[in-house]
């Protein structure tokens, strides 16, 4: 079963493809539009900002084919930026287009009393345990690199929160698109079990 973790170039891309390879899967770090689409699942990693992130998947045609496997049914998951750039929109230097998979948009912290970027080691508070992606985990401490955060447009995709002065999206869900706003390649154990769940889901629907 192969795992392609779309390089669009501002992805974290070696740690997250470890991350695939001690679980046992096979990740493919590629831009090619057959491997992403002929996938069993597909990572969206992405570090910087949302509106060059977005300029990178136009540039090289892979927005298109990020929608296009989602539509197609393929467990997606978008890891912290990435996570953001499944949504409608961030107000990031500006309104930027995002690929429009999830309603909702990503807008900055308003610090205050906490530091932005909000970095560090934050606790999961699971809204919908019994997705399954959740499933029999259990709550615990994953990290967090951020200054903007996403407010989903409908409660129904909202997996996890963590608290940072208020909640904050942590993990969010629909259909068969995920995201974690935190880096699970670098969270432990448990952030190893998250990224383990979604890879269990893409592996039922490839035995499937």
């Amino acid at each position: 079963m192969a795992i392609a973790i779309v390089d669009y170039g501002m992805g974290n891309l070696h740690s997250v493809s470890k991350a695939v390879e001690r679980l046992g899967y096979e990740g493919l770090v590629t831009s090619d539009a057959a491997a992403i689409l002929g996938a069993d699942g597909v990572l969206l990693p992405g570090v910087g900002a949302f509106g060059d992130a977005m300029a990178h998947l136009r540039g090289t045609g892979l927005d298109a084919v990020v929608r296009q496997a989602a539509a197609n049914g393929t467990p997606l998951l978008g890891i912290c930026l990435g996570m953001q750039l499944l949504f409608d929109e961030s107000e990031e230097h500006g309104r930027n287009e995002g690929l429009g998979l999830l309603p909702g948009r990503a807008v900055r912290f308003a610090g205050g009393p906490y530091k932005v970027p909000h970095m560090g080691w934050n606790r999961l508070k699971f809204l919908q345990p019994e997705s399954p992606l959740l499933a029999g985990l259990d709550e615990g401490h994953v990290y967090f690199v951020h200054s903007y955060h996403v407010k989903p447009q409908a409660a129904e995709d909202l997996l996890a929160v963590t608290d940072y002065g208020h909640p904050v999206t942590a993990i969010v869900g629909r259909g068969n698109v995920y995201g974690m706003q935190f880096h699970p390649e670098k969270s432990g154990e448990h952030g190893m079990a998250l990224l383990q769940s979604f890879l269990a889901l893409a592996l039922a629907q490839h035995s499937a």
